[in-house]
């Protein structure tokens, strides 16, 4: 009896039951945020049509050969959001456009977090010279135009999607990189860091087990909000023809209107849709991360 009931509350057991009640925890909390319960619906319909994309419109609906209908139709009853120069279906063009808008701006958003998060913690933790070196490093990627270095990078590497990604990726990761700095600085000083050393905790211990896990909340609203503008600076990457031509995304959508001749010749079917899509989830996206930054720290809410 005693050994069951001492299995039963062993260590990892504590440790899980306090990882459930803090998730609970957590989406109680989020659920009083209304704004970003509307956020996270429409982000699932968004992740739902860009997983079931190729059951909706089929893989091959950017296929010029194989275009239904005939080029810049308006919409009707055949073609709800009307079709594009080569005749393709607009609505299938956007929806599987999600797929790639989608993933580029999470995984730009992931790789700027990282290295943002890493070369945080490392900051704060060692100090001294190191410190000073990245935050000058910070510092200098803080104050040149992101949209630049980014068109630069995509300018001169190969045009793919991991272009756009590293262009995003590593020009969008100082912002990130202050915030978890100072949060480091702040966990430093607890007392538990002190003992944990007294203890014989090395530099690794002490940053992956204690600060990394204080400052993960902070990274978790930080990447939300982030995604926003990644999947924004993919549409201007691509609308300035700096994406990648084989593949259909909403940045590239808009730069095959502005390339036909849509804007002047007034044809908004072309443009307004992928418009609206890029908006929409950025704002979506947007929604969510405040949402969350006000859940893990109270004090950015308003008090009700």
């Amino acid at each position: 009896m005693t050994t069951s009931t001492g299995a039963g509350t062993g260590p990892r057991a504590l440790a899980r039951q306090r990882r459930r009640a803090s998730v609970a925890r957590f989406w109680r909390q989020y659920r009083a945020e209304r704004a970003g319960l509307y956020g996270l619906a429409v982000l699932a319909l968004c992740a739902l049509l860009a997983l079931c994309a190729p059951l909706f419109v089929g893989s091959d609906v950017s296929s010029v050969t194989a275009a239904p209908g005939r080029p810049m139709q308006s919409p009707s009853a055949a073609f709800p959001l009307g079709t594009d120069q080569f005749g393709r279906d607009l609505l299938g063009l956007v929806i599987w456009g999600s797929r790639v808008s989608l993933l580029v701006g999470l995984l730009a958003a992931v790789l700027s977090v990282a290295i943002g998060t890493l070369i945080g913690v490392t900051a704060g933790h060692f100090k001294g010279w190191y410190a000073t070196v990245m935050m000058r490093i910070t510092d200098w990627f803080l104050v040149m135009p992101t949209l630049v270095l980014a068109i630069a990078l995509a300018t001169v590497m190969s045009r793919s999607l991991t272009t756009i990604v590293v262009a995003i990726g590593v020009t969008t990761w100082p912002t990130t990189a202050r915030l978890v700095r100072a949060q480091t600085l702040a966990v430093e000083t607890r007392p538990y860091i002190e003992r944990a050393r007294a203890l014989g905790g090395g530099h690794w211990h002490v940053m992956s087990r204690h600060v990394l896990p204080n400052v993960m909340p902070l990274v978790l609203a930080q990447t939300t909000l982030i995604i926003s503008s990644a999947i924004l600076a993919e549409a201007t990457l691509a609308f300035l023809g700096l994406g990648d031509p084989t593949v259909v995304s909403w940045g590239g959508l808009l730069q095959d209107a502005r390339e036909a001749g849509a804007v002047s010749a007034g044809d908004w079917w072309y443009l307004v849709p992928p418009g609206i899509a890029i908006a929409v989830v950025a704002l979506a996206f947007t929604l969510c991360g405040r949402a969350v930054e006000s859940v893990l720290n109270p004090r950015l809410g308003v008090s009700r």
